[in-house]
């Protein structure tokens, strides 16, 4: 018998792997890859909501705990794929000089945003206004850190690549059965997959669709992470990858025109040189509607959990999340309110 059976391998279920395997505990990785925002996320950790100049929910504990978390990813796998990098948002007036001002002296926020306006020339973008530089930030490559980690597992006889059938699972008395494998627990971590797991569908899981473009240009000298409608960052090679639109009615990770002509049409508004697209993605984030995760005990099968709806911040909530959930099976420690699922079962929802 293992400890945990865990289905899903982005983000989420990559967290709650090392989680286990940091915690001596045994498990399983099944996944069949036919879908997984994760792999195409912009992967950027910021601790500001910069459209409203507010702080990132637990920013700072996420920070904290994540970035050690990442090394010790990186030694084991043997890849580089976090990255840090200063993002800079770019001011279109003096009021938005004056509103990042007004943030920078909150406390909360004090840590996070420089007080100083950055007058740098980059070549192709106009910055008459300068540049706000937000601190502690960076991005994970979340296709590296996926691939490399998923490698991992296959080599240790931890991945099983195959579609989950959750018709095969069979309740113990404490386990549970599914095909030839007894698990102590379940943890659901499919993403906007969760559509189709019976045991957790009716949770309000609502995908946004999310559209990104690599683009190659060579005249764009830029060495941070360019933040204005859209964001813009080097990847090195002269390319950059540039998102990402929001579409809450889409729920296919198909690319399409619409958003390829929404993101060049914002991308020139703040490049000046000519560019490439060499690669055009699309994927749908698990959302929530009130903006919190889903984590949590299935109320019936005290075996099976759930680790989903990172959202647009996967990367910074991912280890912390992971960890949280470990804590409450294993030790019984209460989950945050503002993440357990049990708010919508007292909504009756």
């Amino acid at each position: 018998m293992i400890d945990y059976l865990i289905v899903g391998s982005g983000i989420a279920g990559i967290c709650f792997a090392e989680t286990a395997l940091q915690n001596g505990k045994s498990f399983l990785v099944v996944d069949d890859f036919s879908s997984s925002s994760s792999r195409i996320a912009g992967g950027l950790y910021n601790p500001v909501i910069l459209k409203r100049f507010s702080q990132v929910w637990q920013a700072k504990e996420q920070l904290e705990y994540g970035l050690p978390f990442y090394a010790v990813i990186e030694a084991r796998i043997n890849a580089k794929f976090n990255f840090k990098i200063p993002i800079f948002r770019k001011f279109a007036s003096i009021e938005e000089q004056n509103n990042w001002f007004h943030a920078a002296d909150k406390p909360n926020l004090a840590p996070f945003l420089s007080s100083k306006i950055i007058h740098r020339e980059y070549q192709s973008i106009n910055s008459e206004f300068g540049f706000g530089e937000v601190l502690q930030t960076g991005y994970v490559d979340t296709a590296v850190l996926i691939n490399s980690y998923v490698r991992f597992l296959q080599e240790n006889d931890c991945f099983i690549n195959e579609t989950f059938d959750y018709s095969a699972i069979e309740f113990k008395e404490n386990s549970v059965q599914y095909k030839e494998v007894e698990a102590r627990h379940i943890v659901f971590a499919e993403g906007f997959g969760l559509h189709q797991n019976p045991f957790f569908n009716q949770l309000p899981l609502d995908g946004t669709k999310g559209e990104l473009l690599i683009i190659k240009a060579p005249d764009l000298n830029l060495d941070v992470v360019l933040k204005s409608n859209i964001f813009i960052l080097p990847i090195g090679n002269d390319l950059f990858k540039v998102g990402a639109t929001y579409n809450w009615d889409d729920k296919t990770d198909s690319p399409t025109e619409d958003g390829k002509q929404e993101l060049i049409g914002n991308l020139k508004e703040i490049i000046e040189c000519e560019f490439e697209i060499i690669e055009h993605f699309a994927g749908v984030r698990p959302t929530v509607k009130d903006r919190r995760p889903l984590v949590g005990t299935h109320l019936a099968h005290r075996n099976l959990h759930v680790l989903n709806g990172l959202g647009t911040r996967g990367v910074m909530l991912g280890p912390a999340l992971a960890k949280a959930l470990f804590e409450n099976i294993e030790n019984g420690i209460p989950l945050d309110n503002q993440i357990d699922t049990k708010r919508f079962d007292k909504k009756g929802k």
